[in-house]
């Protein structure tokens, strides 16, 4: 049970780290449906592998997404201190996996490209952001740090530190280190990255 406060503790101070509209670690608590819809989403996932509790992880998860706008399938994987941002439209498919200190802005999609069984959602490695109304598509590996714009559509693998922008999302190599970059700026606005 610690071990869980623990990951609901730091799911808050994810939050309240990454956003600059945050006040305080009540305001958070209360008031941000991307905490809300991890925190479900973290009970779902257990009564998932649960096959007796398989319908009530779903409709537990379902409730979530009425009263918050984002979706997680209870199947999905999410690593620790994600941080849903506004989080509207949010769409987590079930065979989807985040790594851990990952951000997603509103409007951003992690599904499929088919109805066949089996993997079929993306897998994101560690330090990852998600632009807005950016979808990522298919059984796909984004690496650690990699960046993806707004809007963008990316159906491909990205390696790790790389910048994934447009539709399709054309993979970029930025020259400045990623300990170097402003990994939480939406690399759409930066024209270097465009060229």
């Amino acid at each position: 049970m610690r071990h869980l406060l623990d990951i609901l503790l730091e799911d808050l101070d994810a939050a309240h780290a990454h956003d600059p509209a945050a006040r305080t670690r009540l305001e958070v608590a209360l008031a941000y449906p991307g905490v809300h819809a991890l925190w479900v989403h973290r009970l779902s996932h257990r009564m998932w592998h649960v096959p007796l509790l398989r319908l009530p992880a779903r409709l537990v998860s379902q409730v979530a997404r009425f009263v918050t706008g984002i979706e997680i399938h209870p199947g999905a994987v999410i690593g620790r201190r994600l941080f849903i941002d506004h989080g509207m439209g949010v769409v987590i498919g079930e065979t989807a996996q985040i790594g851990d200190d990952c951000i997603l802005f509103h409007g951003s999609t992690l599904g499929g490209r088919s109805m066949t069984r089996g993997k079929r959602h993306p897998t994101l490695g560690n330090r990852v952001m998600v632009g807005a109304g950016a979808k990522v598509l298919g059984p796909v590996t984004i690496g650690d740090d990699v960046q993806v714009g707004a809007n963008a559509v990316v159906v491909k693998d990205v390696q790790a530190g790389a910048v994934a922008l447009g539709v399709p999302a054309r993979v970029r190599v930025p020259s400045q280190p990623v300990a170097e970059r402003d990994r939480h700026e939406d690399p759409a606005t930066l024209i270097e990255y465009m060229i």
